[in-house]
């Protein structure tokens, strides 16, 4: 179990590397994401990722200038804003690196893929 957890973790890393952000900042956008329709007010990524309201403004700043979010005020009260991704951004730039990443080689270590393949999951394919 311990090898699925790092190579999830593993897997992690290398999406926010390829996204240009850190795991923090990936995880945030993976809860803007999941809202979908239903926009977020910028204190609940802070209260699920567990991080400060000041901390979570500068992750919406990071993802902001990365184009992979967007402010809007809340329409009930101007003082407070809703977060709405653009997944389509995400979704091309992941789609250009995985074509990219199939000349180069990985910069990760098999090992982990190894054990989870070994575990009876089957590898992914891009």
């Amino acid at each position: 179990m311990d090898d699925l957890i790092a190579a999830s973790m593993v897997g992690q890393q290398e999406t926010a590397q390829r996204l240009g952000l850190n795991v923090t900042d990936l995880t945030c956008f993976a809860y803007v994401l999941q809202a979908g329709e239903h926009l977020l007010t910028a204190g609940e990524p802070a209260t699920r990722v567990q991080v400060t309201t000041g901390a979570v403004t500068g992750i919406l700043n990071r993802l902001e200038r990365a184009g992979y979010v967007t402010r809007r005020p809340a329409p009930h009260d101007r003082r407070r804003v809703r977060v709405a991704a653009y997944a389509d951004r995400a979704v091309r730039r992941l789609t250009h690196q995985v074509h990219q990443g199939k000349r180069k080689r990985p910069r990760i270590s098999p090992g982990p893929l190894v054990t989870v393949h070994s575990a009876g999951f089957e590898p992914a394919t891009f």
